[in-house]
């Protein structure tokens, strides 16, 4: 017996109207130890439990038969099952039925075990609709555009979309070919591909462009012909089914015009080559004439006036292009300057400051010829109809208009076309606004800023790296931000990022000061805390210098975040005076902003600042920024963070791609103060990398420590530098056991160099001196100064450790 021919004794008593019956199938949830949980009318109906007697007993003891233990142990692998199951009703018969089952997890999370729902249909009183009727209903009112065909490629049913499209009935359809219903060569394309899926019973798809009657374009489709069968396998026709691919296929290509946009606008910084490029690209897939015109002043260089231009508006013609040979529309030559009145499509667009799209009339053609006879003439004799005015802007300036116009394409301009237009124009009038500033600014911005910022990132291994550097005012180009990346002792690195407050040559000065005094005391290997606590007094001077200078109060103040970075032990040291916060991305995806004391800004003197230390996994993100990038006219500093967690999340290609994307989400407009941004990705060095020995403090053991050292160096396949580091670990560990203290500690790492490390309980540093000519010593570190790329001390928590960096010789 199954679940259907059981359930039919209950029909009766189900509710009529409502089509949806919530009994019609039994339900029932099972927890992880087996027990029902759950039970439901369509349960009660299918098996004659009520809910009481049910719930709280085993499940197995539903089964008439016990299920294969194999497939008991399936189940804990599986999110879903389906089968038939035999099971026993209240009354002790057996009946068979259609089961599916559905693990559910726990709300909580927890390890408790996972639940089962299980669900099993009970059959319902016949449609008063026969299937038929119903599928034959389905086809027509379908929304996909449908036809069905004989073996004969004739007609036989059309649905709704399919009449509404083609513009004919489906009576006055049938029995007619595809070609004879739509006259356009494509349609023997079509019926190629019917006739192909009649003999191998295979779908077949086809790509068509085809200009439909009633249509005013044309349209593009995505087919498929599908052979419809019968009970024993015999193709009796053929099904099409059609796509309207048409605005996928428009988007496509404005996206391909907008990479071809990109590659070719702006190849030079000659403007009217630029421009050129700009009407260029346009044709013919924008428009069938373009032509770009600036304001008179941009070519010398200057800033136009502020607002919109005083009418009759001015416009140098620079560049211009056109469908037809020789450009015959064009009436004002390049170089020429034109007056163009308020009335204009060209000067309202500037005077409103947006994009205009106008269809051509008669009137308006005629209202042209009134002051620009010459214009109107041109109009008329190529039949322009749809004409989009763009405004160039660039930087919150307007520098001119690009005009589309469509004489050839029959379909007038639409919103699309002018974000387009917008796009590509935009695009051209940075690339425009860029070659008019680059000969004023290259002696002033873009010298100035190439000495105060690194000129090259400086080679290291303990971190990828990634900048960016945007200047608030492009007149002066340069600004009180600044980053630096300073390679340290041991493999590490230090990671800047600085902000002086104001904009211009004073403010650039005292960048350079302070980068300058970070980098020398950074090579002094000071901690974060430390480094920021001196930099906090040079800006104190530095002040005090300004207020003597100029006679009156000549503050100066700062923020600054110093970071340094171990690839061996993974952790990374910040502090920060002031600066905002950096965030860290890890490799799993999430981003969070870490508690570093905030500290206070540099040049008030007097406040301590803290550091905090983080072991950070191989592959996270740290990224370093002024507070430009996430403060902004309209925008809180927390809905900036929010913005910056946001773009970090995402996967990207490369660390410039992600400095890319970041600008272009923060900062999409005009960037209203300076940004400086260094993102970094941490490497690590792991044990095949770092060899470390502990040294008992016994002057005999020098020689054992060498001997190991340079068994360490045969592991790696460094015989070559087997001679000054054992010269180097003698002297250091020498001098640790004689003066130092216990513990004392060998450490070897292979970098792009090899450094040599020893550190003991000792804060005496040592120092080179000149040694007498009978002086038994005096000698070691000064041979280990000439012998490799550098040597120094640093101090730690725990006493110092002296250093030694040799060059690995390439291979």
């Amino acid at each position: 017996m199954t679940g259907s021919e059981t359930a039919g004794d209950d029909r009766a008593a189900w509710p009529g109207k409502d089509p949806v019956v919530e009994a019609a199938t039994a339900r029932a949830t099972v927890d992880p130890r087996g027990f029902v949980t759950g039970w439901s009318e369509g349960a009660r109906r299918l098996l004659g439990y009520r809910s009481a007697e049910i719930i709280g007993r085993a499940a197995a003891g539903l089964l008439a038969v016990e299920p294969p233990a194999d497939t008991l142990r399936s189940l804990e692998a599986l999110p879903r099952w389906n089968g038939t199951a035999t099971l026993l009703h209240r009354d002790g018969h057996r009946l068979t039925v259609n089961l599916l089952a559905h693990r559910q997890e726990p709300d909580t999370g927890g390890s408790g075990g996972s639940h089962w729902l299980l669900v099993s249909p009970l059959a319902r009183p016949p449609s008063p609709l026969q299937d038929d009727a119903l599928v034959m209903r389905a086809f027509t009112q379908s929304p996909g555009t449908t036809a069905l065909y004989d073996t004969g490629l004739r007609l036989r049913r059309a649905n709704a979309d399919m009449e509404r499209v083609i513009g004919l009935s489906e009576e006055a359809m049938r029995g007619l070919r595809v070609s004879e219903i739509v006259v356009d060569p494509q349609s023997d394309r079509t019926e190629e591909c019917m006739r192909r899926a009649l003999q191998t019973g295979e779908k077949q798809h086809v790509q068509l462009a085809l200009h439909l009657t009633g249509h005013e374009r044309e349209s593009f489709w995505t087919t498929a012909l599908t052979p419809v069968q019968d009970a024993e396998g015999t193709v009796r026709g053929v099904l099409l089914s059609a796509q309207d691919m048409t605005e996928e296929h428009l988007a496509r290509g404005r996206l391909a015009l907008l990479n071809d946009a990109s590659v070719r606008i702006g190849s030079t910084l000659d403007l009217a080559r630029t421009a050129q490029e700009l009407a260029d690209v346009a044709i013919p897939r924008l428009a069938d004439f373009v032509t770009v015109d600036l304001l008179p002043a941009i070519e010398g260089g200057d800033d136009p006036r502020a607002g919109s231009p005083p009418g009759p508006v001015l416009l140098r013609r620079v560049a211009y292009q056109s469908v037809l040979e020789g450009c015959p529309e064009a009436v004002v030559r390049r170089g020429t300057v034109a007056a163009y009145p308020d009335e204009s499509t060209a000067a309202r667009c500037l005077i409103a400051g947006r994009p205009l799209i106008e269809n051509v009339t008669a009137p308006a053609i005629a209202q042209v010829a009134v002051q620009t006879p010459d214009r109107a003439e041109r109009m008329r004799r190529y039949g322009f109809h749809s004409v989009l005015a763009v405004p160039m802007r660039a930087r919150g300036i307007t520098l001119g208009v690009a005009t589309f116009s469509r004489h050839r394409r029959p379909e007038p301009f639409e919103q699309d076309d002018l974000l387009l237009g917008q796009e590509i124009t935009a695009r051209a009038a940075v690339c425009i606004d860029n070659a008019r500033r680059y000969t004023r600014e290259r002696r002033t911005s873009l010298t100035l800023q190439r000495s105060l910022l690194p000129q090259r990132l400086p080679p290291q291994a303990a971190v990828d790296v990634a900048t960016r550097y945007l200047p608030a005012n492009a007149q002066a180009g340069v600004g009180g931000d600044w980053y630096d990346v300073i390679p340290l002792s041991g493999a590490r690195v230090a990671l800047v990022v600085g902000d002086v407050v104001g904009h211009g040559i004073q403010a650039s000065a005292t960048m350079g000061r302070l980068r300058t005094a970070v980098r020398t005391l950074a090579d002094v290997d000071l901690p974060p805390e430390e480094l920021l606590t001196h930099l906090d007094d040079l800006v104190i001077h530095l002040s005090a210098e300004a207020d003597s200078a100029a006679g009156s109060t000549g503050e100066i103040g700062a923020t600054c975040l110093y970071a340094v970075y171990d690839p061996v032990s993974r952790r990374c040291t910040l502090a920060r005076a002031g600066h905002p916060v950096p965030a860290l991305a890890t490799p799993d995806g999430a981003v969070e902003f870490p508690d570093v004391p905030a500290g206070p800004p540099l040049g008030l003197g007097g406040l301590p600042f803290e550091a905090t230390e983080i072991e950070l996994p191989e592959g996270s993100l740290l990224a370093l920024y002024t507070d430009g990038l996430i403060e902004t006219r309209g925008r809180d500093i927390d809905q900036g963070l929010d913005a910056l967690r946001e773009v970090l999340a995402r996967p990207s290609p490369s660390l410039e791609s992600t400095c890319d994307t970041v600008l272009q989400t923060l900062l999409p407009d005009r960037a209203a103060d300076d940004v400086a941004l260094l993102i970094a990705r941490t490497r690590a060095l792991d044990a095949a990398h770092v060899a470390t020995w502990d040294v008992p403090p016994d002057p005999s053991a020098v020689a054992e420590t060498r001997k190991k050292a340079c068994q360490q160096l045969d592991e790696w396949g460094l015989d070559e530098a087997a001679f000054v580091t054992e010269l180097v670990v003698s002297e250091l560990v020498t001098n640790a056991i004689r003066y130092g203290g216990a513990p004392i500690q060998l450490r070897l790492i292979r970098d792009r160099n090899l450094i040599c490390e020893v550190s003991d309980t000792s804060n005496t540093a040592p120092h080179l001196r000149r040694a007498r000519t009978f002086d038994e010593g005096g000698r070691g570190l000064l041979l280990v100064a000439q012998l490799t790329q550098g040597w120094g001390t640093r101090q730690t928590y725990r006493g110092k450790t002296i250093w030694a960096e040799q060059t690995l010789p390439t291979t």
